[in-house]
């Protein structure tokens, strides 16, 4: 793709531009020599070049979130897979920064071996048949002495066949009190703990995705996240961040798919002219880069406020909104390319194959868009019932 094509897609901060093009040169080697490794031999070397590492707090040009985003932009422009991109945002955004500031910066900076990418998160807040309801969570984790007992299980988690310790939330008190909840941070290694069931998805294929099992498991009181009673607020926290810029994961995956078309489009000859010049390809061209633009203008704004020091609970609807537009018009640009790709679209063995069901999935998880909309308009003001 021409230098002049690629600066209208990068118009961010020159220091933030700079990162992306940084990470982009130091993965696609390492991209190149895995690409068939498992996904833990992947995840381990994105994490030998610093992609996990936190900048500190009171880190500028760029803050720390920005500086995660950019990252995370970078190797997806190297040609990661999407599903590793997806993976590393979710713990960054999703479980890192979050813990962060529970924990606050010195605690976080003695587990090394997290952001060293040797001990995996994941996030334990699902069960079969809560749905997105966490008021309907079976989960139970009682008081034992100076501890807890943990019982249930949590289902459809990323990574959890391979990860090393979770985020679970439990029940604490009985009813739908906002304080009948509590988040518990542990090693997956105690007794009592089994991995249950993998599942094979269609979508973001190479990530793991499992249960956790738990029977009679002895959680010390260190073991819980904030106070008894706050995992609703903890809960609260972890989606506002991971809505605000967990779609910085599929970045550098449009850009490829956006350069893709577009020299495809220059250079295909179609009813004895290039094919870029018909008014209708350029039409779908166009839309698509005003899908990349907007969704990265999003982003990096969500990711400034963040870095700004704007608690994440308190961007809650601004979170929502930043998602739904970047999931749908993830999908809307997939849509085009594969409109412009025609049959080539559909075959694996050709350059313009086509993921369709990865951009479909950004419009569920983190919250399925339907009730992230409902949220919105609660919060402007209307009485929408559950």
């Amino acid at each position: 793709m021409r230098a002049a094509a690629t600066a209208v897609l990068r118009t961010g901060a020159p220091h933030t531009e700079e990162i992306v093009d940084t990470y982009r040169d130091l993965a696609a080697p390492v991209v190149a020599r895995l690409a068939d490794a498992d996904f833990l031999t992947q995840w381990r070397a994105m994490a030998d070049l610093g992609v996990l590492r936190l900048a500190a707090p009171d880190a500028t040009a760029p803050g720390p979130v920005t500086r995660s985003l950019a990252v995370i932009e970078g190797i997806g422009l190297a040609g990661a897979d999407p599903g590793l991109c997806y993976a590393l945002a979710s713990q960054l955004f999703g479980m890192q920064f979050p813990l962060r500031d529970a924990v606050g910066d010195g605690a976080w900076r003695a587990v090394e071996e997290v952001q060293q990418g040797r001990v995996l998160l994941c996030h334990a807040l699902t069960e079969r048949g809560g749905g997105s309801d966490p008021f309907s969570m079976e989960t139970r984790a009682r008081r034992e002495g100076d501890g807890f007992v943990l019982d249930g299980a949590k289902t459809f988690i990323t990574a959890a066949p391979v990860a090393d310790r979770a985020i679970v939330f439990a029940r604490t008190a009985e009813g739908r009190s906002p304080f009948a909840l509590s988040a518990f941070l542990l090693p997956l290694d105690l007794p009592g703990i089994r991995r249950g069931e993998s599942f094979t998805k269609t979508a973001l294929p190479t990530v793991p995705m499992g249960e956790l099992l738990f029977e009679g498991v002895r959680l010390p009181a260190g073991a819980l996240l904030g106070d008894e009673g706050s995992g609703l607020a903890v809960m609260a926290s972890t989606t506002a961040w991971e809505r605000s810029v967990i779609l910085g994961y599929a970045l550098g995956p449009i850009q490829r798919l956006v350069t893709r078309t577009v020299d495809w489009a220059a250079d295909r000859d179609h009813f004895g002219r290039r094919m870029g010049a018909s008014h209708q390809v350029a039409g779908r061209v166009s839309d698509m880069a005003m899908a990349l633009h907007r969704s990265r203008v999003q982003l990096y704004a969500m990711a400034a406020r963040l870095d700004a020091g704007v608690p994440a609970r308190q961007l809650a609807a601004e979170a929502a909104l930043t998602k739904i537009s970047v999931s749908e018009d993830y999908v809307r640009l997939t849509e085009h390319a594969t409109a412009l790709a025609g049959v080539r679209a559909f075959l694996p063995g050709f350059d313009l194959a086509a993921d369709l069901a990865g951009p479909m999935a950004a419009l569920t998880y983190a919250g399925p868009n339907d009730l992230l909309r409902v949220g919105v308009a609660r919060q402007l003001g209307l009485p929408v019932e559950n």
